[in-house]
């Protein structure tokens, strides 16, 4: 696998998880990096999820991993700024963190591969595009993520 195609399923992962997500969010991209023999792709999501959905959202991430056949290595259950970690079968690991006024950042980072020139993603943004760096701070609106009343449960 060179590093164009490990983007491109780096992407795919990326793709997958975001659609996964109903409602869905509004995302853009963030900088991508490539170093060496492996690259990272990165999403930011500017939907405003509250304080009181951000275990929801992040449980129906980890739900829609483990569905992928990814492994949870690790889990910060900080209220503040709680993250999740997993890695696929074949090597990419994937990180969903809740950072700065509860702005949700996705990372896919690839193994070592074949280098390559690498492309931009092809993936279009669901919402307005941002140049690099400048992604604001979640402001987008949405009438689950951003309740302020904890989620209904799947069983209630």
């Amino acid at each position: 696998m060179n590093m164009q195609e490990a983007a491109d399923r780096a992407d795919a992962m990326l793709d997958a998880t975001l659609g996964a997500i109903v409602p869905e969010v509004q995302w853009d991209h963030r900088t991508n990096t490539a170093r060496g023999c492996d690259l990272t792709r990165r999403r930011a999501v500017t939907t405003i999820i509250s304080e009181e959905r951000r275990g929801s959202f992040l449980g129906l991430v980890e739900r829609h991993w483990k569905k992928s056949g990814f492994r949870i290595t690790s889990v910060n259950p900080s209220q503040e700024m709680p993250a999740l970690f997993a890695t696929s079968p074949d090597g990419f690991q994937l990180a969903l963190k809740i950072g700065y006024k509860g702005q949700a950042f996705f990372d896919v980072i690839t193994p070592c591969v074949e280098p390559s020139e690498v492309a931009e993603p092809i993936s279009k943004p669901n919402g307005p595009t941002h140049p690099p760096g400048r992604i604001p701070t979640p402001h987008v609106r949405s009438d689950f993520w951003s309740a302020t009343t904890p989620a209904p449960s799947a069983s209630g």
